[in-house]
């Protein structure tokens, strides 16, 4: 059987269908941790977001499990060192919303940029503000943190714009494509954070990146500058991201991650005007919905019989 506890593209339900398999498919199932725990021990595969919590708990109860599909790339939700203990494959979606996800980036830059909703807003208000032209993407340097698959989609639409493109990625090397033939500069986190006009995030959430983006580094960025957050919300901390933000040491931020999903009501983050707020969004656009549901149910049935999956962990 097939437990899938998030929500998918029904192009996945209809390709396991096809492959005869039994289906499980509950997209609340990941906020019950006893009904979860119940099907998982009757799985032979495991189909999840980013919220089903896939513990070494959960696994240890899942005697006839196969094998895990992440339907994305993140895996800060999955112990993946015990799936790998107990020989039960991870497979992931691996560069099937990166597009939709670059898109989403550029959408911000564009959003900060030339800020058309409150334009819009002002003349359906009668109010005719030729002055409020706003600003050219075009010699503007964009600050990459991480220069992985997402990162380079995202640095190849800024070059087609005029942009300088900068990057921090400490496990980059100055030979790939990016660096060597297409001019992005790898600097220090410190120089990124300091040169940067907008400034965009692209590293897993690990002990390394956990508020990555405190109070010490949004002390030495631009106060002109903006913060786009799509990778994961522990990457930057958000007391510190408000704080700032109410003095004006940043101009604004977009984040569709947060550190608790969905935030608290009375969240406070969500309330700045200067602050875009998307519900992790990034990815699901309907092409990205259909490629990742197809590329890990593939997977999936690849494992199930018995053969060697092509996008695992």
């Amino acid at each position: 059987m097939v437990v899938i506890s998030e929500i998918i593209d029904p192009v996945g339900l209809e390709r396991l269908e096809q492959a005869s398999l039994p289906i499980h498919y509950d997209p609340a199932l990941w906020q019950s941790s006893e009904k979860l725990s119940w099907w998982v021990s009757h799985a032979d595969a495991l189909v999840v977001r980013n919220q089903t919590a896939v513990t070494a708990e959960l696994l240890e109860s899942a005697s006839s499990l196969q094998v895990v599909g992440r339907l994305g790339v993140g895996l800060d939700n999955i112990d993946v060192a015990f799936a790998q203990a107990r020989q039960i494959p991870v497979v992931t979606a691996k560069g099937a919303n990166a597009v939709a996800v670059a898109e989403y980036v550029f959408a911000c830059l564009l959003h900060f940029s030339r800020n058309l909703s409150t334009v819009a807003d002002t003349v359906r208000e009668g109010v005719w503000d030729r002055s409020l032209g706003g600003t050219e993407l075009f010699g503007k340097t964009l600050g990459l943190i991480g220069l992985g698959d997402i990162a380079q989609r995202v640095m190849l639409r800024a070059l087609s714009f005029g942009m300088q493109v900068i990057a921090y990625d400490p496990w980059q090397l100055s030979t790939r494509m990016a660096t060597m033939e297409l001019g992005v500069a790898l600097v220090s986190f410190e120089e990124l954070l300091t040169s940067s006009d907008f400034i965009s995030l692209h590293v897993p959430l690990n002990p390394q990146t956990a508020k990555l983006i405190d109070a010490k580094a949004l002390a030495q960025v631009r106060p002109s500058a903006h913060l786009i957050n799509t990778s994961r919300g522990g990457v930057v901390d958000e007391e510190a991201l408000l704080a700032a933000i109410r003095r004006g040491d940043l101009a604004g931020a977009a984040l569709d991650v947060r550190q608790q999903e969905p935030p608290m009501a009375d969240d406070l983050l969500k309330a700045q005007s200067r602050i875009l707020s998307t519900p992790h969004i990034a990815g699901l656009t309907q092409e990205a919905g259909r490629r990742t549901a197809l590329m890990v149910v593939e997977d999936v049935i690849r494992v199930l019989s018995g053969q060697i999956p092509l996008s695992s962990v």
